[in-house]
């Protein structure tokens, strides 16, 4: 037993800022993606998985829980953000599944089609998707936010799964997965998250959407909507300096959430007994209530 207010850091948090898109090895405290803590049981065993934004945050905790859950995975990043991408890499290896590295912009459409097709020769092949990528900038007026910024925002978090589903839909067979990180900003806007929260809207909309149209061929499509998690996204501009230092205080935990706290979601949306759950958006809040 655990109590949950006191299991992880609460704020006030220090201030501190990082280059788009960050690094989680450098913020204070450090984040826990389950590198210490999540146990697999072989939930997963011979599956191949592709998680994008799989080097740090909501990605990194599913990429090391599908490992130690028996499944070889590929990640994609961000190329600055290799230094993360290679602990878990490491994490992956040390669980004796195939890690594989696939650094690249999402904004580019032939780079998520060759994406798909690298993860698939690399793994040999591809039953979970999990498109967990997102650009968060905070921006207090709309009058201030540039259409470079919004194109920016709309190319990550909403063309890219739209070119990486359809890149990879020849290669799923019945019983594949693809999950969509939504977000509490799909249902509770931040005055400050225009771009953002809109993107997350969309997400859990094509989550609904395409699990009535690939119902049919045995591929189940299901969201995550977290709450306030923390991770480089807050510190590299997705979040004003006074929010990051109360960060999560807001929760009914008193605490923002941690990646490793959303692990268990993601493994129980891909496996074999959750064959009719689609559809379907997994909240992980903090007492806020969304979705």
């Amino acid at each position: 037993m655990e109590d949950p207010t006191k299991k992880y850091p609460r704020p006030p948090f220090k201030k501190q800022e990082q280059p788009w898109p960050g690094l989680a090895r450098e913020m204070d405290p450090k984040p826990d993606h389950g590198e210490k803590s999540y146990k697999g049981s072989g939930r997963l065993a011979g599956r191949k998985a592709l998680v994008t934004g799989g080097d740090s945050g909501i990605g990194r905790a599913a990429a090391i829980a599908y490992a130690r859950e028996g499944a070889d995975v590929a990640i994609n990043y961000f190329p600055s953000e290799e230094p993360d991408a290679r602990e878990v890499i490491a994490l992956i290896r040390q669980a004796e599944r195939k890690g594989v590295p696939i650094p690249g912009d999402l904004r580019d459409e032939n780079f998520c089609k060759e994406l798909v097709a690298r993860a698939v020769e690399a793994l040999g092949g591809l039953d979970i998707l999990v498109c967990n990528a997102g650009r968060q900038q905070s921006c207090e007026s709309i009058l201030e936010l540039t259409s470079e910024d919004f194109d920016a925002t709309m190319k990550t978090n909403i063309y890219a799964p739209f070119w990486i589903i359809k890149a990879a839909l020849p290669h799923l067979k019945p019983g594949a997965v693809i999950i969509g990180t939504t977000s509490e900003q799909a249902y509770d806007p931040s005055p400050d998250l225009y771009d953002y929260a809109q993107t997350k809207a969309a997400t859990m909309n094509y989550v609904k959407s395409l699990a009535k149209q690939f119902g049919p061929k045995g591929i189940r499509v299901n969201g995550v909507a977290p709450g306030p998690i923390w991770t480089p996204l807050q510190i590299s501009g997705g979040a004003p300096q006074e929010k990051v230092e109360k960060f999560g205080g807001q929760s009914a935990l008193g605490r923002p959430g941690q990646p490793a706290e959303l692990a268990s979601i993601f493994v129980q949306l891909a496996a074999s007994d959750a064959t009719y759950t689609t559809g379907n958006v997994y909240g992980a809040g903090g007492g806020l209530g969304q979705p």
